[in-house]
């Protein structure tokens, strides 16, 4: 037999005394075969179960070292010695994941398959048993002939320990057709309010439906009445089945089927308790939606919550850094989903709506991923703070339209001028162009890049100097299409080559036009992220008579002859070091890019060029921010 874990040594708190811990939550559950547990557990429903999650044994169970009443860790089966998969087994493993900490949760699954509810009528009970098949009476012997009252009496003794939070119910299949099945589970609720002095308030009934039509479920018309409980109870909430896949019987749920329905039970119960004061649940409003709406939400692990009302809509899935998650919708049309945990920074993300991408209605939109896109901040700790407003003077981010010559239309540019430039007017101030990546536009560094606030800060605290910042479209926000029948790499180095005349001819004079710069080269600097780090070395390295200092953030440069790229201009790495004030390539430690590959290739050319790693980063806005921040560093300084 293994050892009994006493609830001293496994309620995470430590030292256990039988006082009633508001910490520990403790959940109820009762039903028929799918909440009894009818799937096969799979490995992975036994591996990782957190220490927090525990059950209390309804059973004894000798081949399992369990003894009815005490608490274990809450490795299935949950129910009796040889009971399958449960909706209750994720439905605990995800409220310990996304509680605080110090919040345990327990479960008592006192569950007989094939019964009706009539089986949890502690009054009546004895006579509907009598009424049963052998089988069902064997299995009914095991809870002492009256699983309401074991239930009960399990419950008593855990309130000893802990609070009860809510009763999980999955039964119905027994009763298809029965219209006075909420009024009898009414009876199983109020009975077990009455006899352990809880309030409907603090606990909700959460009522999972049978195995849905979608799936071909044979009881699946009991949903209909099902779906009425709350309209009897008005603390009972219905638990959508859609979507969750069934067994060959189209009775029972698939383990994957268990798993998705634990899961929407977890989510709805921590929908309500977000609600309540003092729940110690911490989410926020992600700082990326519009002013007014909740949702997403992020919390302290870096998932994102996210809810759509969409009633008419039959499938709705959140799109987000690569991953798709399918949404349940609960019975008033509420769609819900959360994510894994998300790497802090910036993200784009979509709604697919009935396979149709769209973006979300709460959150602001960006251009990227060449179109316009909701995105979602998970936010860093302090170490982000440089790219956070702060309480320092602010500059401006200006929206400039004029007439490109080149391309004979109308363009427009965003320029940042600092702070101060209002308040000097006579002072002139060097330039740094700024270029986006393929599929965005000249918006991209001052929305999802955080720019004017990277330089508000750095130049409130003295560290950069006092610049202006031009950001153009680099003719990239169409996808790379090459020509059929084309070479690629040709059709590659086309790419947004219109913009290589724009920023010369067009945008540069236009700016020495318009605003207070200084003119010469060694004012001038140019960088961009990803293609537009190999739009910056298209327009500096051919024209360094035009600018001096050079960055590339994830440059998107490949295939280059580092001897004899660009007439050479690397060869005579004298000359290039005293032309070329600061030279820069940064990327994030978990891309490849090949920028380390180009800088080692440099130094071994006598190229002085500093290179920056941006740790635990991809090819994500979090990289370009940092690199934005360690190249304007050196900027303007010689």
């Amino acid at each position: 037999m293994k050892k009994i874990i006493l609830l001293s040594c496994l309620l995470c708190a430590g030292t256990f005394a039988f006082a009633q811990d508001p910490n520990f939550h403790i959940y109820l559950c009762l039903g028929q075969s799918n909440m009894e547990g009818n799937a096969k557990i799979e490995a992975q429903d036994t591996c990782n179960v957190n220490e927090c999650f525990l059950m209390m044994a309804a059973v004894d169970c000798p081949s399992l070292g369990r003894v009815k009443g005490q608490w274990y860790k809450a490795i299935p089966p949950l129910v009796r010695c040889h009971t399958g998969l449960t909706p209750a087994d994720y439905f605990g493993r995800t409220l310990v994941e996304r509680l605080p900490e110090n919040i345990k949760v327990g479960v008592i699954n006192v569950a007989v398959g094939g019964c009706k509810i009539e089986l949890f009528d502690e009054e009546n009970c004895e006579e509907h048993i009598a009424s049963q098949p052998e089988w069902l009476k064997n299995t009914a012997k095991a809870y002492g002939n009256n699983p309401y009252r074991r239930l009960k009496e399990l419950a008593v003794e855990a309130q000893k320990a802990g609070v009860i939070k809510g009763i999980l119910l999955h039964q119905g299949e027994s009763n298809t057709g029965d219209k006075e099945w909420p009024q009898k589970v009414k009876r199983v609720y109020e009975n077990l309010l009455r006899d352990l002095n809880l309030q409907a308030k603090d606990v909700p009934l959460l009522a999972g439906e049978v195995v849905h039509a979608d799936q071909n479920g044979r009881c699946a018309s009991m949903n209909e009445i099902i779906n009425t409980l709350p309209q009897v109870i008005p603390t009972a909430y219905v638990i959508p089945s859609s979507g969750c896949p069934a067994a060959e019987d189209n009775l029972h749920f698939t383990a994957e089927g268990y798993r998705k329905l634990g899961v929407r039970y977890a989510e709805k119960r921590l929908l309500l308790l977000e609600k309540e004061p003092n729940s110690g649940i911490t989410t926020e409003p992600a700082s990326t939606n519009i002013p007014g709406y909740d949702y997403p939400r992020v919390d302290k692990e870096g998932r994102a919550h996210f809810r759509f009302y969409a009633p008419q809509a039959n499938r709705l899935q959140v799109d987000c850094c690569g991953k798709k998650y399918d949404m349940w919708k609960d019975t008033g049309g509420l769609w819900m989903v959360t994510t894994n945990p998300l790497p802090v920074g910036f993200h784009y993300y979509f709604l697919i709506a009935d396979g149709v991408s769209v973006t979300d209605p709460s959150s602001y939109t960006f251009f990227g991923c060449c179109r316009m896109a909701s995105g979602i901040e998970i936010p860093e700790g302090e170490e982000g703070d440089y790219y956070r407003p702060q309480q320092v003077p602010h500059g401006q981010v200006r929206s400039c339209t004029y007439y490109s010559e080149t391309q004979k239309e109308f363009r427009r540019c965003m320029v940042y001028t600092p702070a101060e430039y209002e308040t000097h007017p006579k002072k002139r101030y060097p330039v740094l162009y700024l270029q986006h990546g393929m599929g965005e536009d000249e918006t991209g560094w001052s929305t999802q890049g955080k720019m004017n606030h990277i330089m508000d800060n750095l130049i409130a605290s003295g560290q950069c100097v006092p610049m202006l910042v031009v950001m153009d479209s680099g003719d990239v926000e169409a996808p790379f299409r090459p020509r059929p029948g084309k070479d690629v790499n040709e059709e590659r180095a086309l790419y947004g080559a219109t913009f290589y005349d724009v920023i010369l001819k067009d945008l540069i004079p236009m700016i020495d036009r318009t605003f207070r710069t200084k003119t010469d080269r060694e004012h001038r600097a140019m960088a961009g992220l990803s293609w537009g780090g190999h739009q910056t070395f298209n327009t500096v390295l051919p024209h360094l008579d035009k600018f001096s200092y050079i960055g590339s953030f994830s440059g998107a440069i490949f295939g280059l002859d580092m001897k004899t790229c660009f007439n050479g201009v690397f060869a005579d790495a004298d000359k290039f070091n005293k032309k070329v004030n600061y030279f820069f390539l940064g990327c994030g430690t978990e891309e490849q890019m090949g920028t380390k590959k180009m800088v080692d290739s440099l130094r071994k050319l006598g190229i002085e060029v500093d290179y920056y790693e941006s740790q635990g980063t991809a090819h994500e806005w979090l990289t370009w921010r940092r690199c934005l921040k360690e190249f304007v560093l050196h900027l303007f300084k010689h």
